[in-house]
């Protein structure tokens, strides 16, 4: 597997442009706060990707069923895993620095029957000023799917090879996805993934969920369209441990950009489940009278 445990990267983001705080803002990402960012990397952000040059070295459709095969894999393993995740929602001024912030830190854990929850770890703190909502409204956003296209996915969607791009020194195909139809029911990914040529594993994405009503978001936050970056754990799952969303809050005299970011970390597997417990013996039957 790869020595680089994560890919925080150069990134090519297709699609509508950002406004001029998306920009602007990426500069601040070591901002002071209780969530480290990742390490220091150039962003770019571009309308649309130029024709490739050449086309890939594998088919299309090999490296989709390569990479679907492995997302599938890492969906059934991800509730196998206990992690502490960290949401930090900030405000900014008009000096690009942040002006406020809200945190919340979570840990999962598994009832005794299998099923996966998130417990706090402690109260969230904000010093936010003008932004409102209720913590689950952001606990709303980490509910959004982790792996946009696996094998049971895969037919829902039209999924076109686009260019390759080098990523932190890693030589990766990059592919546009788009839902085929949509439905009330089942929110499917519209945007971009990154996927490494060697391994055949999704490394980044980029992009939004949507159902026929629209982008899937909290009706009192702004987010939408999700970086999200993954880290290799054990050696051969790739997980997301990095996603950040920028957006703006508006109020009647003046517009405050607003991001982001969820952090998970320290995944390690849960332990066997016990033996399920015996059903109690039936009674016997009462003795007639």
């Amino acid at each position: 597997m790869h020595a680089k445990s994560s890919y925080f990267i150069a990134a090519l983001l297709i699609g509508a442009g950002f406004s001029a705080f998306a920009t602007g803002v990426v500069a601040q990402e070591n901002a002071a706060g209780p969530l480290t960012p990742p390490p220091e990397h150039e962003v770019k952000r571009v309308i649309g990707v130029p024709k490739p040059a050449f086309p890939p070295s594998l088919p299309p459709e090999q490296i989709i069923q390569g990479f679907s095969k492995k997302e599938e894999v890492y969906l059934v393993a991800r509730p196998q895993f206990s992690y502490r995740k960290t949401i930090r929602i900030q405000e900014f001024g008009p000096d690009g620095r942040p002006s406020g912030e809200f945190t919340a830190t979570y840990e999962a854990a598994r009832t005794s029957d299998g099923k996966l929850y998130e417990k706090a770890l402690s109260a969230p703190t904000t010093s936010l000023q003008y932004l409102q909502f209720e913590p689950e409204d952001a606990q709303f956003l980490t509910r959004i799917p982790a792996f946009p296209v696996s094998t049971s996915s895969l037919s829902k969607y039209n999924v076109q090879f686009l260019n390759t791009e080098q990523i932190d020194e890693v030589d990766c195909y990059i592919f546009q996805v788009s839902p085929k139809t949509l439905d009330r029911q089942h929110a499917l990914f519209d945007g971009v993934i990154w996927v490494d040529q060697k391994y055949l594993e999704v490394v980044k994405t980029y992009g939004k969920w949507v159902t026929d009503l629209g982008p899937l978001k909290p009706p009192t936050l702004p987010f939408d369209m999700f970086e999200t970056y993954r880290e290799n754990v054990q050696g051969k799952y790739w997980f997301p441990d990095y996603s950040r969303a920028e957006g703006v809050y508006k109020m009647k005299d003046r517009e405050i950009p607003i991001r982001v970011t969820i952090k998970w970390s320290d995944f390690k597997p849960f332990p066997p489940l016990g033996p399920a417990s015996p059903e109690p013996p039936a009674s016997p039957p009462s003795p007639k009278p």
